[in-house]
């Protein structure tokens, strides 16, 4: 007499690997993976008998695939599907508050440089009433718009020194298209010295032949400011 046995159900780890969650995500982008997908890479693993992405399926079903249905859940109601315990509960109660938090968040207007007023009001802040020197940079895009402002270095009152290859590594790993220069005189002097001077036409060139322009540089003190590009230094 034959007896028919019925396969055992394929764990994640048999799937080919584009069909993986994580390795989806990885290979087409989050985009491609579904709900059930998306939870099961947060979920980690299935049962015996279910992959994370089935036991994903079935919480999906219960709740009529309504992500704000299951965004209600508990912890506690979570953990009366088969295969969610309470650190798996928590970790999709975590994932859909911060989906929650993230459509109530306004989003961040960036700042696009048009002038070297510009420049100023918003490195203000971070040297404003600073009693030693500071070198700052400045990473624009294509639309003059600000990437990022990184500190390249913090000095003693008479001066810091600002690293070229550091301030080109940084540009280059953010893939920056342009950058600004900013540091401050604790004096209060806004003319440039020779050494700054020395600096912004090494830092001009270096700049040229990478394709990343210098933009400005600009001499910060609290009551005001001086721009190489104003100036026509650049």
């Amino acid at each position: 007499m034959s007896t028919a046995y019925a396969a055992a159900p394929l764990s994640i780890k048999s799937w080919a690997e584009e069909d993986r969650p994580r390795e989806k995500l990885l290979l087409k982008g989050r985009a491609a993976l579904s709900d059930a997908e998306l939870i099961g890479i947060l979920i980690g693993s299935g049962t015996p008998s279910l992959s994370a992405v089935d036991v994903a399926k079935l919480i999906l079903n219960a709740v009529d695939n309504d992500l704000n249905a299951l965004a209600r859940l508990t912890v506690k109601e979570l953990q009366k599907h088969r295969g969610i315990g309470e650190a798996k509960a928590i970790s999709i109660v975590s994932a859909l508050e911060l989906g929650r938090r993230r459509k109530e968040a306004a989003p961040v207007v960036k700042t696009r440089i048009t002038c070297s007023t510009d420049i100023y009001d918003y490195i203000r802040p971070h040297l404003l009433d600073l009693p030693h020197e500071e070198f700052w940079i400045i990473l624009l895009n294509r639309a003059n718009t600000i990437m990022k402002k990184i500190q390249i270095s913090t000095g003693g009152v008479a001066g810091t020194v600002a690293d070229p290859k550091l301030i080109f590594k940084h540009a280059l790993e953010n893939l920056a298209s342009a950058i600004i220069l900013v540091h401050n005189h604790p004096s209060g002097q806004l003319k440039p010295s020779a050494a700054d001077i020395a600096l912004t036409k090494k830092l001009q060139e270096a700049g040229k032949v990478l394709d990343l322009p210098i933009l400005d540089h600009l001499i910060f003190t609290d009551n005001s400011y001086y721009s190489f590009a104003d100036e026509d230094l650049l």
